[in-house]
């Protein structure tokens, strides 16, 4: 008898038939994955199973678990169902925990609902359970708000909230997507290991096509709301029967051989991929030209140090999150950044752009010391050097229409004679990212994590930049999703001549991108050299772990 039955599961919002048709079982002590591109339906179905849903949802159709109807109990009963029987975890843990909240309180609060403990009893638990889920300091992080520790550790917490019960069902919703990739290859060895030991089933839910492979008994690809293929892992990922699989499967950078344009869902389904490929002979040759010039931008020995918690001048309590780092970078390069979180690459991003002022060393841009100027003579300067954010809904002000937000910084930096110019231009940066004119009034929330990257990055162009620091600005993003988004960020630079610094924890995509590849760790750079080469002949040990930990 299956754990979970979903029978003919369907969810609308008004007009909008978001899951169609749903039907798949779960068994006892089963891992299923599901996957799929932004919008499948994969969230949707199951939020409908742990009902979590607005009230605006229409939902038909029957979800049985242990043989109840889910979809006929009542609140109450659901309420006893949810945390104690079935759990989840979120994608974005941040999110999720209270942030005026310790964290152990809040896991505290799971147990003494469901299992009626003291909170003596309770806290006692939830030390065992910090340490079960390989959380470092276990009573300093329990008395931690969420603010205070690394997205890795919250993770942790939320799987410690989830397991806390023993749930019979555990679905995780992406639970590893903005985590880097050791701590990724932790989290997921510590799920492993939990389901090995509690016979728990599992629902893992994930853009990452090798994650799942990796992780999932069974794997269900869902399409534009519909199942459209299930099978065994194996099968799935060494002989899918469906289009669609196929097509999704194709969609990832290989790191065999460089392709000078990303195949993406659609092309594959309509049977015209790219094929042409950049040689050897190509990449060294465009190198050669690249390198001839003089450097646009010249980091030299760079430190930046922060104060801990406590006095914040006693020296032994400040650590470097830079330490000593030099490096050049030249007009039309593209310059892979990676290293594991907190190990300064975003510190770095902020010296650069003049968010964080530097403690020691220089940043020159074209014959200009960055790091000595003034925040009025820096302001001439900021249009040149943009970013690009890692979520651009965050990034995006929800009261301004997308259009509003592409103008104002063209308004602002004066690049056009008046604001009918600029609203002209913004009207073809939307066309010129994939989107329409129609979006030019739209708001952010009425956008997918694709289209709003999109929109992002046509704000960022607008102000016609030289140098371009993207920050994690495809790592929430699906595989397909992923693949336009580089495919367009290559476009541009080809087309505006731009130069960009490519910051991410994923070593397949920023080898794909790169031409030379910096590897931090705890603030220093430890590996630099061209990015195939790095990728293909690590020299240190950590960069070896970097590339060992990416799933396969």
């Amino acid at each position: 008898m299956p754990l979970l039955s979903v029978k003919q599961l369907n969810v609308s919002f008004g007009q909008n038939k978001v899951v169609q048709d749903l039907s798949f079982d779960l068994n006892k002590n089963e891992i299923l994955g599901i996957v799929g591109e932004s919008g499948s339906g994969k969230s949707v179905s199951s939020l409908a199973i742990m009902r979590l849903l607005s009230p605006k949802a229409k939902i038909e159709g029957d979800i049985l678990f242990q043989e109840q109807n889910i979809s006929k109990l009542s609140e109450e009963e659901v309420r006893r169902l949810r945390g104690n029987d079935i759990s989840m975890i979120f994608q974005e843990p941040m999110s999720s925990l209270n942030p005026s909240m310790k964290c152990g309180k809040q896991v505290c609060e799971i147990l003494q609902l469901h299992k009626k403990l003291s909170f003596k009893d309770a806290k006692n638990e939830v030390l065992q359970l910090f340490e079960k889920v390989k959380l470092p300091r276990p009573q300093e992080i329990f008395k931690s708000y969420p603010h205070q520790i690394s997205g890795g550790q919250k993770q942790r917490v939320m799987i410690a909230m989830a397991i806390a019960c023993k749930p019979k069902l555990l679905i995780a919703d992406e639970p590893t997507t903005a985590l880097d990739v050791t701590v990724q290859k932790e989290i997921l060895q510590l799920l492993k290991d939990i389901q090995r030991e509690t016979k728990m089933s599992i629902i893992f839910i994930s853009h990452d096509l090798a994650l799942v492979a990796q992780f999932a008994n069974r794997v269900a690809v869902m399409y534009q709301g519909k199942l459209v293929e299930i099978n065994t892992s194996k099968e799935i990922f060494t002989n899918p029967q469906q289009a669609y699989s196929k097509a999704l499967l194709a969609s990832k950078p290989r790191t065999d051989q460089r392709l000078k344009k990303l195949p993406t869902v659609t092309d594959i389904l309509e049977n015209n991929p790219p094929t042409e490929i950049e040689t050897k002979i190509e990449r060294q040759q465009r190198h050669q030209e690249l390198y001839a010039k003089e450097p646009l931008l010249k980091v030299n020995q760079v430190s930046k140090i922060f104060g801990s918690k406590g006095n914040w001048f006693k020296k032994d309590n400040q650590f470097y999150a830079v330490n000593d780092v030099s490096f050049e970078l030249y007009e039309g390069e593209t310059l892979g950044l990676v290293g594991e979180s907190g190990c300064g690459k975003s510190t770095l991003g902020n010296l650069i752009l003049g968010i964080e002022k530097v403690n020691a060393g220089e940043i020159w841009y074209k014959g200009q010391d960055l790091a000595n100027l003034s925040s009025k003579e820096f302001k001439k300067l900021r249009r040149e050097i943009q970013l690009i954010f890692q979520d651009p809904f965050s990034s995006l002000n929800p009261r301004l229409s997308v259009g509003e937000a592409i103008v104002e910084p063209m308004l602002v930096h004066h690049i056009y004679a008046n604001r009918k110019e600029a609203v002209k231009k913004a009207y073809e940066l939307l066309d010129r990212v994939g989107l329409s004119a129609e979006h030019f009034h739209r708001y952010p929330h009425e956008f997918s994590g694709g289209q709003r990257q999109r929109i992002g990055i046509a704000r960022t162009i607008g102000v016609q930049p030289k140098l371009v620091i993207c920050d994690e600005s495809v790592s929430a993003l699906d595989i397909s999703v992923q693949a336009q988004v580089l495919n367009l960020l290559n476009e541009l630079k080809q087309d505006f001549g731009f130069t960009y610094i490519f910051i991410s924890h994923d070593l397949s995509v920023v080898k794909y991108m790169s031409d030379q590849l910096l590897v931090m760790y705890q603030g220093e750079i430890v590996e630099r050299g061209d990015a195939d080469d790095v990728y293909a002949n690590p020299k240190k040990e950590y960069t070896s772990d970097l590339i060992a930990a990416i799933p396969q």
